[in-house]
């Protein structure tokens, strides 16, 4: 499940390839937490339901905490959840912060650097948890989150 990609990531990094199916997100995050507390990776069904489930604690969240994220999101606030709420819809930064409460772990967002061939954090949530072995997703620009594990992880 895990491969190497040598002239991308140091070698001390490797790629978990997550399904592209609008819960790439949520399945890399709750993954992540998973290998990170040292379960075992679950099933393909139970994969889906545990995305599912963050999906649904993550718009939960949202709305918890509407107070201090309603400026986060784009457009209007209520639409924007029900819009979340659907399994083949995209998260982005909102749903990565309020996964790192959720999960209560600290999350670092990872992009390609096209100049320098390497990767870059470009974005961290959830410091408050502490900073050993947090859950790392590899964003592409495309809109499709990996899994990267390290050898910590």
């Amino acid at each position: 499940m895990s491969k190497l990609i040598n002239n991308l990531f140091p070698t001390d990094l490797g790629v978990i390839s997550i399904r592209g199916d609008g819960r790439c997100l949520f399945r890399s995050v709750v993954l992540g937490a998973r290998l990170r507390s040292g379960k075992q990776v679950p099933s393909e069904n139970v994969m889906q339901q545990l995305a599912d489930d963050l999906r649904n604690k993550v718009v939960n969240e949202l709305i918890k905490r509407r107070n201090e994220t309603e400026w986060f999101v784009e457009g209007d606030f209520q639409t924007y959840i029900s819009y979340m709420k659907r399994s083949q819809v995209w998260g982005g930064e909102p749903e990565l912060l309020m996964s790192s409460h959720v999960l209560k772990v600290p999350i670092k967002v990872y992009m390609r650097d096209k100049k320098s061939n390497s990767i870059k954090v470009i974005a961290q949530y959830g410091q408050e948890y502490g900073s050993e072995s947090p859950v790392s997703v590899l964003y592409h620009d495309y809109g499709h989150y990996d899994l990267l594990k390290t050898p910590l992880s």
